[in-house]
């Protein structure tokens, strides 16, 4: 090396990048290996896969969809089904060419041998074939007595033979399966079961007994199948008679259902309410004897529905129509007596307890629609207010309903069982539910009466007065809801009448400010109080914007009645008192003048309800309605100028404004102040635009003017852009004429130039800046 070069010589002959694009550096070279270990990676697997080829799997063999059990089954089945169609088929058409020696030998032969080979296939373990040809053997015996009829009882009656061949082939197969060799089968119990369905239902029928016999047959017969479902222990036979039980049952029970309600007389409603009781006697047997609590109950409330209604019809005859519910209802009540039995199993108990509700149940519904006509029949008089009272109270509540027939009794139904639910339930669970609706039942009763006894109209007014009170005064949450739903339908029945209606509605105002400390009594005092000051201005022949006055007395008295109220009832009263100043509106609609006057008021009590800490938003309703007071005013005095219905707004928008920066100082002046200037600013261009020419597009560019300085000494963006905006389009409307003029005087050549001039200007910089990304472009790759 030369003695010259110095160690800073060779410092410079060095190239050390810098840490970061040394670290560019290293990351680039991980990529590349990455990317190179991914391909060598790919072609191992290529080579794997070339050398040692994947050999296929062996297909898995199907899937047996039929186990053999069950294709043994069903084997058996087609078998038998076969066998029985093929003896059918000898017995009806080649029967008839053979002599009577011949037919006895091949029926008996073919029958007893059938009959006997199951006992041969059970000894050697063929079950399933043993229950098929059985099967077979049972049909045969059809057969043959099929033969039998056709050879030896020609003549005999067909219903009364089928009964009687039902009942030996019931017989016949009871015995084949109680045979010791033979019990093991499920088939012959249970189709003997089946063929002693017949025999009572077909020789009714045969000997042409009435509709009380047939029933009777069918009755016996489901007691017959309920013992031996109770009894028995193949499930097979069970099912078999359960089924039967409850199908021969039921189609008794609707039959006999079916002749009491139709029976015209003592003697068939007695023998109609025999059946019934047969009915309920075999159904109580069945849920006392059986094991399951949930099938007993069910079981004991058809015992206790089958004697309400056998004991009700057998005395529907003898009773006028107005009495059917409520003996029903008795009998129904009656069964508390029997559910209250000790020696009765627990769910017996319950059930029969169940079947009392339910009657009472129907009994209530029974007796809705005479409520119903009660409660909403007096609103058909809003249609025909002060038109004279009516005669009676039924006449009242009828003038568009119709009364139910036969409801006389209706008021007894509901006080039965209101007084059954207040002194029965006891259980401190179910004893408030109890206790409230036996007071709606109680209510609905009361309310019935005076329609019921088509008491005078003023007694009938008396009472729901009354009602209305004693409701009341017992203070809770249902006797309250009654005693609104009572004073509504009092309201609506006063208003046939000129003094019912003001002596109503004052008293009902009274009666509910007794109790306004609770939210519904003090709405709806507000409310009737609303109500009587439309009927006086009415009675006063006062014009409606005039009435409105008064209704804004209500509204004042609920702004002060909300000051000494808790709070959950302050929401009640002031939603309330919102309502009647709507009210006052509506009825001050025909009238600007006045309108404005009773907007002027509503603001009033907003603003005295602003003054409380917990209401100060109240302020900005009372704003609102000043102003749509001045709009109304100023429309009534046919005022066409914007300003003057935009300056109200502004002017306290922006002192609104002021005074939040004032408290708030991060607030935003697009918060404070834009919604203010905006109010004014916008229509006076709208309006300058509109053509309107004159000093107002000189005063809207000066306080354009002045919004901009103002914005500019204090450095608010809201006053500057909005006043700029405003002055630059009132500028542009009021040099508008001079620009068109500038335009038509220009060559016409001039527009294409500028317009060009202005293409290759932004073309320009469009290239400048591709350039300079060029640029930046081939540093970065110099760095690289």
């Amino acid at each position: 090396m030369p003695n010259d070069v110095t160690r800073t010589t060779l410092q410079d002959m060095t190239h050390i990048p810098p840490p970061t694009e040394e670290l560019r550096l290293l990351d680039w070279e991980l990529r590349q290996l990455d990317t190179r270990r991914a391909q060598l990676l790919a072609r191992r697997a290529w080579l794997v896969a070339t050398l040692h080829p994947v050999r296929p799997q062996p297909a898995a063999p199907p899937r047996a969809e039929a186990a053999a059990p069950r294709v043994q089954n069903v084997l058996l089945l087609l078998g038998g089904i076969l066998l029985t169609l093929a003896a059918t088929a000898f017995t009806l058409v080649s029967w008839r060419h053979l002599g009577v020696s011949g037919r006895a030998l091949v029926l008996g032969a073919v029958t007893a041998a059938v009959l006997a080979a199951p006992a041969v296939l059970l000894k050697r373990g063929l079950r399933s074939t043993a229950e098929s040809v059985a099967g077979l053997g049972l049909a045969l015996t059809v057969l043959d007595a099929y033969a039998l009829h056709d050879v030896a009882f020609a003549g005999a009656d067909g219903l009364r033979f089928a009964a009687a061949s039902a009942a030996v082939l019931a017989g016949v197969w009871a015995a084949y399966g109680f045979l010791p060799r033979l019990r093991e089968m499920r088939l012959p119990l249970p189709a003997a079961l089946a063929a002693a369905q017949l025999p009572l239902l077909l020789w009714a029928v045969a000997v042409d007994a009435g509709g009380y016999t047939i029933t009777a047959a069918l009755l016996a017969t489901a007691g017959f199948d309920t013992v031996v479902a109770l009894r028995a222990t193949a499930r097979s036979v069970r099912l078999v008679a359960v089924g039967g039980a409850y199908g021969l049952g039921g189609w008794g029970v609707l039959t006999a259902g079916w002749l009491s309600l139709t029976a015209t007389g003592p003697s068939a409603a007695a023998r109609a309410a025999a059946l019934l009781l047969l009915a309920a006697a075999l159904a109580l047997g069945a849920a006392w004897q059986t094991p399951g609590e949930k099938h007993a109950s069910g079981l004991a409330v058809a015992t206790g529905l089958l004697v309400v209604a056998a004991l009700g019809g057998a005395l529907r005859p003898v009773l006028p129509d107005m009495w059917t519910v409520p003996v029903h209802l008795a009998c129904g009540i009656a069964l508390l007596a029997a559910a209250g039995v000790s020696r009765l199993p627990e769910a017996v108990r319950r059930g029969i307890a169940r079947a009392s509700a339910a009657v009472q149940a129907l009994a209530v519904l029974w007796a809705l629609p005479v409520v119903a006509v009660a409660l909403l029949g007096p609103a058909s008089l809003a249609g025909h207010v002060w038109s004279g009272s009516p005669g009676s109270a039924r006449d009242a509540v009828t003038v568009e309903l119709s009364w139910p027939p036969d409801a006389a009794t209706a008021s007894v139904v509901l006080a039965a069982v209101a007084g059954v639910l207040a002194l029965t339930v006891r259980e401190s669970t179910w004893r408030p539910r109890a206790l409230d609706a036996s007071l709606i039942l109680a209510w609905a009763g009361v309310l019935v009466l005076p329609a019921t006894l088509e008491l005078p109209y003023t007694a009938t007014l008396l009472i729901q007065g009354i009602v209305t009170a004693t409701l009341l005064l017992l203070r809770r949450t249902t006797a309250t809801v009654l005693a609104l739903l009572t004073s509504l339908s009092l309201a609506f029945l006063a208003l046939a009448s000129e003094p019912a209606t003001l002596a109503t509605l004052a008293s009902l105002t009274v009666l509910f400010a007794v109790g306004v400390r609770r939210p519904l009594p003090a709405a709806a005092s507000l409310t009737y109080a609303t109500a009587l000051a439309v009927a006086v201005g009415a009675a006063l022949d006062l014009r409606p914007e005039h009435t409105a006055l008064c209704v804004l007395v209500v509204t004042a008295a609920a702004a002060l009645l909300a000051v000494y109220v808790e709070e959950k009832t302050t929401t009640a009263v002031e939603v309330t008192g919102t309502v009647t100043g709507l009210v006052a509106v509506g009825l001050a609609m025909g009238e600007p003048p006045m309108l404005a006057l009773v907007l002027a008021l509503g603001g009033v009590i907003a603003a005295g309800t602003a003054i409380r800490p917990d209401r100060r938003a109240a302020g900005y309703v009372a704003a609102a309605l000043f102003v749509l007071a001045t709009w109304v005013r100023l429309e009534s005095w046919d005022v066409a100028t914007p300003e003057a219905y935009t300056l109200p707004v502004t002017v306290p928008a922006l002192i609104v404004g002021a005074l939040r920066r004032q408290r708030a100082p991060q607030t935003s002046s697009w918060t404070a102040y834009a919604p203010g200037l905006a109010a004014t600013l916008v229509p006076s261009l709208v309006a300058v635009w509109a053509g309107q020419h004159g000093p107002r597009p000189l005063l809207l560019g000066a306080a354009a003017l002045l919004i901009i300085l103002l914005g500019a000494r204090h450095h608010l963006q809201a006053p500057l852009l909005l006043g700029g905006s405003v002055l630059v389009l009132d500028t542009l409307h009021e040099l508008a004429p001079y620009l068109v003029e500038m335009t038509t005087a220009l060559p016409r050549w001039v527009p294409p130039a500028l317009a060009g001039l202005l293409l290759l200007a932004l073309g320009a910089t469009y290239e400048r800046r591709i350039r300079d990304v060029r640029r930046v472009r081939e540093v970065l790759g110099r760095m690289n």
